[in-house]
């Protein structure tokens, strides 16, 4: 265990750059093999939007990494943080520090994102996808990406996670945007099996459904499991009844303009159908 730590204390920027694009590359070739919807679209332009915002992604990822260290090294050597509380075997520190940063690093800014309406208008950029494959797992506007990584370091100072943790745990982040956003068919079976733990294909669809209030469910990154402790887990019967994007910029000529993307965050606000921000919408699970 502590040589598998030790490898992502020291993590290669090859290894997480492999992972990126490989990620990509193989959900991609599979998106051809057993595609879950037969989209109609010009899959290359698709890609070439999506991927910019990836590498907006990465490049501010990159940017802000030395406050990601400082902050992880600060709690590492000072002790502090909800890892120190009480003792534990290092497994069990790792699994527990993994799960802490998915639940205030990802599920809770998710959640945040979907009731606050300022942090909505950028994170509706992931949303206006209405065509949903393995490129728009990382298709998020600047902005966001920004107050992503502050809640990432926050939920490292909480937590108290060493380097070797937060590597693990971005690197776990990585493979299921890319997993979790495939246009790839499984066995429903073994999706719904899967997702009493793990976010799978199929419970995130349902997230990116255009309509309230399957819109508002679904928030976790890696584990499902917050989902159903705070009463934001969803399914469907068939996922292929689901409809991507989100019901206040369904016009393609929108969500195909890399300018238009960009600039939505300070356009006027447009509410979505049934929208009560700050509040819980029911959801029939």
């Amino acid at each position: 265990m502590e040589e598998f730590v030790a490898f992502f204390e020291n993590v290669p920027t090859s290894f997480r750059t492999g992972l990126l694009l490989g990620g990509i590359v193989l959900f991609w070739i599979l998106e051809g093999v057993i595609p879950l919807f037969s989209f109609r679209y010009s899959k290359i332009k698709h890609a070439g939007i999506n991927l910019f915002f990836t590498l907006t992604t990465a490049i501010i990822g990159f940017g802000l990494a030395w406050l990601l260290l400082q902050a992880s090294n600060f709690v590492a050597e000072n002790k502090f943080g909800l890892l120190y509380i009480v003792e534990m075997p290092l497994w069990l520190q790792l699994i527990t520090g993994v799960m802490l940063l998915d639940l205030i690093g990802a599920y809770f800014i998710h959640w945040l994102e979907h009731r606050v309406k300022w942090m909505w208008q950028f994170h509706l950029v992931h949303h206006s996808d209405t065509n949903v494959d393995v490129t728009t797992g990382l298709r998020h506007h600047p902005g966001e990406t920004i107050f992503r990584i502050f809640f990432t370091i926050l939920a490292v100072v909480i937590v108290g996670a060493p380097i070797g943790f937060v590597m693990l745990y971005q690197s776990l982040s990585v493979l299921f945007a890319h997993i979790t956003h495939a246009n790839i068919r499984m066995p429903v079976k073994l999706d719904r099996a899967l997702s009493w733990i793990f976010v799978t294909p199929y419970m995130h669809k349902v997230h990116h459904h255009y309509t309230q209030p399957l819109t508002d469910t679904n928030y976790g990154n890696i584990f499902s499991i917050w989902d159903r402790i705070f009463n934001t887990f969803a399914q469907v019967d068939k996922t292929e009844d689901l409809t991507y994007g989100i019901d206040t910029h369904m016009d393609p000529r929108e969500n195909s303009s890399l300018d238009n993307l960009l600039a939505i965050p300070f356009k006027k606000y447009r509410p979505p159908v049934g929208a009560k921000f700050g509040k819980t919408q029911p959801v029939d699970s």
